[in-house]
């Protein structure tokens, strides 16, 4: 294979941090090279350098053997390069369309917008990725998922000869994944070649050919992909051998803490793209890890969102108990006064302020107990913070630095600590580990078991059924905004989960999957 992109000598400081120190990376016609390193160990750098995102670096890029110097991403659009960002970079505003072609709309004869040729052409995309869209539809009124493929989207629009994808498939559903996976093969015979990022390690061997593993900026392995294991990877990004992640032990639960019986809301105004509860029945007891499982489109994220007062203002039927009282909705304040604490699945715009400090976001659900006459004692946010950061082992360079500026699984650390501070007697959890590196991920899951062991119950949103089955005493499925499964994980294994949520029958001999109890249906 010959090489398309060679990058020699790569080094990248951000004020007294090293970024990336010396480092050297080829990619070849058709091939999939993965790289792979914890949050923070410069593969982002890496690649917003080859993408032109980053400019003020030294060492050499050549694109087909000949040296290139990007002064901005259009340059290295130009030269064929385009790169599929982890943190979604649409304009919530704009349709599908205006998205996958902003800066490059097709013009009529007359050099006005040929919108019906804008829209024939992202239809193909979007066939191609396998989403059915409506190419007029707003960006902002989409899942996480499918703002995510549309990014897929529009970085084939570009035709390019490199393509940069990292954690492509962070918020896909199983099925989504491997219908990516059908377009990277295609990629592949056409001779492009991909540099994959992604903290999946089963992805690395079903899509990779090489691995190159960062580990504080530089180059510390590489490996043929398919005869890399998870535990050498994980030993070669973090420098150490790493404990198994996942272990099944669920002491037993407390009494029951949340109840929910036909549970739904009719919202005032229905928002196209929501899926929202429509009757869920499920319990968590005290110091019990639940899991919610569910396709795309199954109301997971909706469900949590009511439940938290994140959601549309709408009228709630059915029951909702925490420790026997009706959870009352009215909004994020109220459910924290009530115990109820929630992390969210897209950190960067429902998580954080991006703009603002470490510190400031750190306390921002804790404000009213730091203040006296309206006004917040510096001293005791710099206290709360500080316990924060030592407590979830947050890699950062001083509290005041801007959230922003952390890697995405230090920003998580923030989001999860600053709703500790609250004190919660439930934590709603989605897609916690979403875009996070496997130290990073070793570190929540043992934060999550402590956070059991004290007796705080936890529902626990995820797209990654290992993480469910190893984390969770019992499983809730849901399809169409309804509950319509649960599982003891000791009984069942992933592909029960996935059956269920498709609407297959678990066992062939079941005819399909129905509420239980806590064991299989």
């Amino acid at each position: 294979m010959s090489a398309l992109v060679e990058m020699g000598g790569i080094t990248k400081r951000y004020g007294g941090v090293l970024a990336c120190d010396d480092v050297d990376l080829s990619v070849a016609s058709g091939e999939v090279h993965a790289l792979l390193g914890e949050n923070g160990a410069g593969k982002s750098t890496l690649m917003k350098v080859l993408s032109g995102d980053v400019t003020d670096h030294s060492g050499t890029i050549t694109v087909g053997g000949r040296p290139v110097s990007f002064a901005k991403p259009v340059d290295a659009q130009r030269a064929g390069i385009a790169m599929i960002h982890q943190e979604l970079d649409l304009v919530p505003g704009l349709t599908v369309a205006e998205n996958l072609y902003l800066g490059r709309e097709p013009r009529t004869g007359y050099g006005v917008v040929d919108r019906r040729l804008m829209a024939a052409r992202t239809r193909e995309l979007l066939r191609r990725t396998g989403i059915d869209i409506d190419p007029q539809r707003p960006v902002g009124g989409l899942r996480v998922g499918e703002q995510q493929l549309v990014t897929i989207a529009r970085a084939l629009a570009l035709d390019a000869r490199v393509l940069i994808m990292d954690e492509p498939t962070s918020a896909l559903s199983n099925a989504e994944v491997t219908r990516l996976f059908g377009v990277i093969a295609e990629l592949r015979r056409a001779g492009t070649g991909i540099v994959y990022i992604s903290h999946r390690m089963d992805e690395i061997g079903r899509v990779a050919d090489r691995a190159t593993v960062l580990r504080n900026g530089r180059v510390v392995a590489e490996f043929a992909a398919r005869e890399l294991t998870a535990a050498q990877a994980a030993e070669a990004m973090v420098g150490r051998s790493v404990p198994a992640l996942l272990e099944a032990e669920h002491p037993e639960p407390g009494p029951v803490l949340l109840e929910l019986a036909g549970f739904g809301i009719t919202p005032r105004r229905p928002r196209v793209g929501r899926r929202e509860p429509a009757g869920v029945d499920l319990t968590v007891r005290a110091g019990e890890i639940v899991g919610l499982c569910g396709l795309l489109g199954s109301g997971r994220t909706e469900l949590l969102e009511a439940l938290f007062g994140a959601g549309p203002p709408g009228r709630w039927h059915g029951t909702a108990t925490l420790s026997g009282r009706p959870v009352r909705s009215g909004g994020p304040r109220r459910a924290l006064r009530q115990g109820i604490a929630f992390v969210p699945e897209d950190r960067r715009t429902s998580g954080l302020v991006l703009g603002h400090s470490v510190r400031a976001n750190a306390v921002l659900s804790i404000l009213g107990e730091l203040g006296m006459a309206g006004l917040v004692r510096r001293r005791a946010e710099v206290e709360a913070t500080e316990r924060t950061v030592r407590r979830l082992k947050v890699k950062l360079g001083h509290i005041a630095d801007p959230v922003g500026t952390l890697s995405g699984g230090n920003q998580q650390k923030v989001v999860f600590g600053r709703m500790l501070l609250t004190e919660p007697g439930l934590l709603l959890l989605d897609d916690p580990t979403r875009g996070v590196d496997i130290g990073a991920k070793a570190e929540i899951y043992e934060l999550l078991r402590e956070i059991a062991a004290r007796g705080i119950g936890v529902l626990l949103a995820s797209s990654e059924l290992p993480e469910l089955v190893g984390l969770c005493r019992r499983v809730v499925v849901l399809r169409a905004g309804r509950s319509v499964a649960e599982f003891d994980t000791a009984e069942v294994g992933e592909a029960d989960l996935l059956a269920a949520a498709m609407g297959e029958p678990v066992h062939p001999d079941d005819p399909g999957p129905v509420v239980g109890s806590g064991g299989a249906p």
